[in-house]
């Protein structure tokens, strides 16, 4: 499931990149073209900092067996 949100997440990062960019090149609404491309690099940020591995000693739940 977590694969899934990041793929989409992703996709919409870039389509808001993308947009954000023809509307800063049309000039009509620079506002809102900055706007995408700021959700687009907060949308990249999160996929980045969900991607980053962690230890597994940080995990809140022991995987191993209590003997």
């Amino acid at each position: 499931m977590s694969d899934l949100i990041l793929s989409v997440l992703m996709l919409a990062g870039t389509a808001l990149f993308a947009g954000g960019v023809f509307v800063l090149r049309k000039g009509v609404n620079k506002r809102q073209g900055w706007l995408m491309l700021v959700a687009a690099i907060v949308m990249f940020a999160n996929v980045a900092i969900m991607m980053v591995p962690t230890p597994e000693r940080n995990l809140p739940v022991s995987t191993h067996a209590v003997d």
